[in-house]
């Protein structure tokens, strides 16, 4: 499978099976002309909840769980579901080899980012309101919560590792999810952490751009 062929998402099998398939699957349409799952996904899956049916939008919290692939604001600051197969390699190249902390004992980092992610760390896995809440993010408080928040995604320090929806009084779940973050470390475990430094990062970056080309026939920027 790669994304210049004509396969249709139908399911939460489906969209489990095309991230394991594939290693890489952006959520919604971006500059790579059909790279994502919206350009794939069935319109009977898009926007299109009922009673006994949920469509793509409500199984991503499911399908992060199962999997246990990452997810976050990876690519153009657009969510992409990654592999396990390939986020060690892919978080290992846009981290150029660095835990966090020696990001930023090598001054790679600025304070705010400290800030955000020892929050995270050390609350994993934390609601998106919680988080702010917890760390005076808003209005009247500490300011940029969402730029800091997608640099450490997109650096791979952070992710989302589920959404939880408020019920109604008869127990089903409404409206939009609310994003749950973690960090890989915390999230994903040893199969993370046992192999996200184990190449050179340029070779990790390498790898991840053949990957890349080969599923959609273009130089992808990464």
């Amino acid at each position: 499978m790669t994304f210049l062929d004509p396969f249709v998402i139908r399911t939460k099998e489906d969209m489990k099976n095309a991230i394991l398939t594939l290693g890489f699957l952006p959520f919604f349409r971006n500059s790579v002309p059909g790279f994502s799952l919206e350009e794939h996904v069935h319109p009977d899956a898009w926007y299109h909840r009922t009673d006994d049916r949920w469509d793509v939008w409500e199984w991503k919290g499911p399908v992060i769980r199962e999997l246990g692939c990452a997810y976050g604001k990876f690519f153009e600051q657009k969510a992409v579901f990654v592999s396990p197969d390939f986020f060690p390699d892919f978080a290992n190249f846009r981290r150029d080899g660095y835990d966090f902390d020696a990001l930023y004992d090598d001054e790679k980092a600025a304070k705010k980012d400290k800030l955000l992610f020892d929050l995270v760390e050390r609350n994993a896995p934390i609601r998106s309101a919680d988080l702010k809440k917890l760390g005076n993010y808003g209005k009247n408080g500490v300011k940029g919560f969402d730029t800091v928040m997608n640099r450490l995604q997109r650096e791979c320090y952070v992710l989302i590792s589920d959404f939880v929806y408020a019920v109604d009084k008869h127990g089903k779940p409404y409206g939009w999810g609310t994003g749950v973050y973690s960090t890989p470390e915390v999230f994903l475990g040893s199969p993370f952490t046992s192999r996200v430094y184990e190449r050179e990062p340029a070779e990790s970056g390498a790898l991840v751009r053949r990957r890349l080309k080969a599923l959609t026939g273009a130089d992808v920027r990464i």
